[in-house]
């Protein structure tokens, strides 16, 4: 009998999205916009470092999110609150964004006009961090009542990041969180990693954040 042939298909699936989203990131390039990939789990403070981020850059540059969910719009009448624009995307049951649905986001809102341009991914730590969106960086949000280790949990997301966002250090001393722990464990997935600590909710930390993406949104439209 012939030995079982094992097809991996998860790799051309992955080759085809890379291809599309480098497409993506050219299109983005010669339009002058910056797309950020912002994931985290759900409950880290995405949004609400969102809103922070916006008010310290609304006067600087034209902002727009894109806030994807398997449902609801809460997130994007949040966001609307700011007065950056804002559109929801819906995935269908689906985990994660990839260059594709991206593109169709981004048609559909007209970022052309836009500097910057933030993608909320559904929240969790797995699916977001398997598919390149297209977007020009990627930043994780790793908020303190999730534990130090998650690093070593969840490897990839800390790999493909090109940032990461401790949020919540506000409430450090209530939780049994050890910040030199979380930044040996990060660098040891991604050496290059940025990581800023920060309070979504006091402002801490968040000026150092907001520094770092004004110059990345600079350099690109150079």
């Amino acid at each position: 009998m012939d030995p079982v042939r094992v097809i991996e298909v998860k790799e051309s699936i992955f080759a085809d999205n890379n291809a599309d989203a480098d497409r993506l990131r050219a299109q983005l390039k010669r339009q002058s916009t910056f797309l950020l990939n912002l994931m985290s789990s759900p409950g880290s403070g995405k949004t609400t470092t969102l809103k922070r981020t916006i008010a310290a850059l609304k006067d600087e540059m034209r902002i727009g999110v894109m806030e994807a969910d398997i449902d609801s719009d809460v997130d994007a009448a949040a966001i609307l609150e700011t007065g950056a624009r804002a559109i929801q995307i819906h995935t269908g049951g689906m985990c994660h964004l990839d260059a594709d649905m991206t593109r169709q986001g981004l048609t559909e809102f007209g970022a052309e006009d836009l500097d910057l341009v933030i993608l909320e991914n559904v929240g969790n730590l797995v699916c977001p961090a398997e598919f390149d969106t297209g977007a020009v960086k990627n930043a994780v949000i790793l908020s303190v009542p999730e534990g130090h280790d998650k690093p070593l949990k969840y490897p990839l997301m800390f790999e493909v990041a090109n940032v990461l966002i401790i949020n919540k250090i506000d409430v450090m001393p209530y939780f049994d969180f050890d910040l030199e722990k979380v930044k040996e464990f990060a660098h040891m997935r991604n050496p290059g990693l940025e990581i800023f600590p920060i309070s979504a909710k006091t402002g801490e930390g968040v000026d150092a954040w907001v520094d770092w993406l004004r110059k990345q949104v600079g350099d690109w439209k150079k």
